[in-house]
């Protein structure tokens, strides 16, 4: 018989991987249980009139390392101190079109600190539209939303929506500001997008139903946005007030489905956008985030949604502007129509200030205030933070990137490239020459122009191209690659020509997506965030007018490019500017994957929803791949 004391020990030793694992959250499917509201009530009952104010706002986190006692960190602390401000959005920095994304260490080693700085658990929320790694590095590469829609499988979404909660909950975010229930039914909107599903109300209900589905069984709380829909807008909300023209019967038919199909799939929160819903809110100085008709009226009693409702960023233009005089009233107006987080406000300490004054005086009702703050706790309670709050940053290495997740993120966007028009002569495209061995220090590369490459992108400085550039070269070893943006256009137009001019085959890839606050500068002015900057478009004209016949277009996002290029004879979309989708359109040009993607919107003059055509993979007798082309177009 042992020992008592050696008993002890063993005893000890069995429980304390027990005890450890306890110590951190672990995701569970999203549950309020009894405990969790008991929580959640009693907590709001022993709030002061401060603190809960402070719960009703989400501020921005930078997800960078920071020291404790830097001026940042102060300042992230002060705001929980003095504001008890309950939640933050994790984000990057970002200077014009650079986003400096960080590792998912120091992501979670900042807001595991500010967990333990906090009063009460803090609700952590993200822009993951296209999974973690649209923030963070390592994490599973994900397309944007529109190619789901090209692909066509709900089993792509669910799979979308489990990887990025495990990811995100891993580095200690537990809200994902996703799905978009927008169908972008506007091809010129600007803000939209590639990160619309696509533009038929039931395919995007049906894609944002099991994105959520598969989001909530792994502990992640979903977003559906922007409503009342921001699909059929031509202005982007960052930068003006966008408007909403559709009749309510358009509203009930193409608008509301997808929210509707969201709501019953549980959705936990539904972000309102700033934009102008004439039909539904007459007074021009109100937008969707600032109406009761549009919150409480329409989400709320006909929608029948209980959850969380968010207003978009408070300091987007597009509310901005009509509150220039009195900046803090934004939120006060924004909560009296019915939103229960205020997302982002432009100035923290008037918005704080004037929502204390609006309860301490009457205007806004205790009881709202309660139930608010009350929806808050409970979201809370259903992550149980309560219990746990911090991540296990040496689990990260286990957790995110898992090679089955990369491989199907890239299987993602090889089912998604979808082929539009083909001359029949072009594609697919062959291997030429012997790819060298990359050694250091001793490789020369020499350039010919057999096969030109043309990568229009906003900014020559970006990543925009450099996958598909080494995807290339990999196949092409003396490809003649040329990076172009519209500053440098009508520069190197001459050269470019010429080497066009002498090619066997020229690939012109076009990266534009939809980006915050971005406007083009063309003759008419500002134009279109999503298509081509004059000097671009007049280059890839010029391309297209000497050799249509030899060049295929490759669309890395925005699907509508070719409705200014009537001139287009191969025409390829990947609905993404992502690295996945770079290697896609490159494996799709020499045939090396099945082509069978399906366009979810319609491109004016040339293609409906539905269209593609299909090619078939197989091996040659020399044992490398190409596609056999099948003519039916669907």
């Amino acid at each position: 018989m042992l020992p008592r004391a050696l008993c002890l020990i063993v005893i000890l030793s069995l429980l304390t991987p027990a005890f450890a694992k306890d110590k951190f959250s672990q995701p569970r499917p999203i549950q309020l249980d009894r405990d969790g509201e008991k929580w959640a009530q009693k907590t709001l009952h022993n709030l002061s009139l401060e603190e809960k104010v402070g719960q009703l706002f989400m501020i921005w986190v930078r997800a960078e390392f920071l020291n404790v006692n830097s001026p940042e960190y102060l300042q992230l602390r002060d705001s929980i101190n003095k504001y008890h401000v309950g939640s933050f959005a994790m984000t990057v920095r970002a200077e014009g079109p650079f986003l400096y994304r960080n590792q998912p260490y120091e992501a979670a080693v900042l807001l595991n600190r500010l967990q333990q700085d906090s009063k009460l658990p803090l609700l952590i929320a993200a822009d993951f539209e296209r999974g973690v790694s649209m923030r963070l590095y390592g994490a599973t590469v994900f397309p944007h939303a529109m190619a789901f829609g090209a692909a066509g499988k709900l089993d792509y979404a669910e799979a979308f929506g489990r990887i990025t909660a495990q990811e995100a909950r891993a580095i200690g975010v537990h809200w994902n500001f996703f799905p978009v229930a927008d169908v972008n039914s506007n091809p010129a909107n600007p803000i939209i997008n590639t990160r619309s599903f696509g533009e038929d109300p039931q395919q995007v209900g049906d894609l944002v139903a099991a994105y959520i589905r598969g989001a909530r069984a792994n502990g992640m709380l979903t977003t559906a946005k922007h409503f009342p829909g921001h699909g059929d807008t031509a202005t982007d909300s960052h930068l003006g007030v966008a408007q909403v023209t559709g009749n309510l019967a358009r509203l009930q038919s193409v608008e509301l489905p997808p929210f509707r199909k969201a709501i019953e799939a549980g959705v936990d929160s539904v972000m309102v956008a700033h934009v102008s819903v004439p039909s539904l809110e007459p007074d021009p100085k109100r937008v969707g985030t600032t109406s009761p008709a549009i919150v409480n009226d329409l989400l709320k009693t006909q929608l029948g949604f209980k959850g969380l409702v968010v207003t978009d960023a408070l300091d987007m233009a597009g509310l901005t502007r009509l509150y220039a005089a009195n900046i803090g009233r934004a939120a006060v107006d924004a909560f009296k129509a019915g939103n229960d987080l205020l997302l982002i406000p432009a100035d923290l300490d008037a918005s704080y200030q004037a929502m204390l004054a609006a309860v301490r005086s009457g205007e806004i009702p205790q009881s709202q205030l309660d139930a608010s703050v009350l929806k808050m706790l409970e979201a809370k309670a259903s992550l149980n933070l309560q219990k746990a709050r911090l991540v296990n940053v040496e689990a990260l290495s286990n957790l995110i990137g898992e090679l089955a997740n990369l491989a199907l993120g890239q299987q993602m966007a090889d089912d998604a490239v979808t082929l539009v028009r083909d001359n029949g002569k072009l594609l697919p495209l062959k291997q030429m020459g012997t790819v060298n061995s990359g050694l250091p220090y001793q490789s020369v590369d020499e350039v010919r122009n057999r096969v030109v490459v043309v990568i229009f992108t906003d900014d020559v400085r970006t990543e925009a191209g450099r996958m598909l550039e080494r995807q290339i070269r990999s196949r092409v070893s003396d490809a003649n690659v040329i990076y172009v943006d519209p500053r440098i256009a009508a520069a190197l137009s001459d050269d470019i020509m010429r080497a066009v001019d002498q090619a066997q085959t020229v690939i012109a890839a076009v990266y534009v997506i939809p980006t915050a606050g971005k406007a083009t500068k063309g003759v008419g002015g500002l134009q279109n965030s999503v298509g081509l900057a004059d000097a671009t478009a007049m280059l890839l004209q010029k391309i297209l007018d000497h050799a249509a016949q030899k060049t295929a277009v490759l669309a890395m996002g925005n699907p509508y490019v070719a409705q200014d290029f009537a001139a287009t004879q191969n025409y390829i979309c990947t609905f993404s500017n992502a690295t996945v989708s770079e290697i896609s359109a490159v494996k799709a040009l020499f045939g090396e994957i099945a082509i069978r993607g399906r366009l979810p919107v319609s491109i004016p003059n040339v293609a409906r929803r539905g269209d593609g055509i299909d090619r078939q993979a197989y091996v040659a007798p020399g044992g490398s791949q190409h596609a056999q082309f099948q003519p039916s177009v669907h």
